[in-house]
């Protein structure tokens, strides 16, 4: 299982595959594909100040039928008591989608530099 970030689930639904290097289209193909619910709340965000052309849902329904993502469940409680010890950013979208991701020793799919830096298992 891979837990994938925001943008990386922006380009997919886009069809930009040339935003990924082979070695990152290798671990989308190669394993399952999930994403924390703050993605998709995120994606709505991104839709909503006209960052995106389509809405959460519309992005999140088509990625699970042509990839077999999955939005991952996890208690909200546990994944707050681990993003409120990421001091290294202000995002919460990104507290809230690492603290997801290493509730289940998941690699992370992001080219945010923040996050690679500091979540031992970001891939990029």
């Amino acid at each position: 299982m891979i837990y994938l970030d925001t943008h990386v689930v922006a380009w997919l639904y886009a069809g930009l595959v040339e935003k990924f290097e082979p070695p990152v289209r290798a671990l989308i193909n190669e394993n399952e594909v999930g994403i924390s619910p703050i993605v998709r709340l995120e994606l709505q965000y991104l839709y909503e100040i006209r960052r995106l052309a389509h809405d959460a849902a519309q992005i999140v329904d088509d990625l699970e039928q042509r990839l077999g993502l999955t939005v991952r469940d996890a208690p909200l409680d546990a994944v707050i008591s681990r993003a409120v010890a990421y001091h290294w950013t202000r995002d919460p979208f990104d507290r809230l989608i690492v603290a997801q991701a290493s509730l289940e020793d998941a690699v992370l799919l992001t080219k945010d530099r923040a996050i690679l830096a500091n979540y031992p298992r970001a891939r990029w």
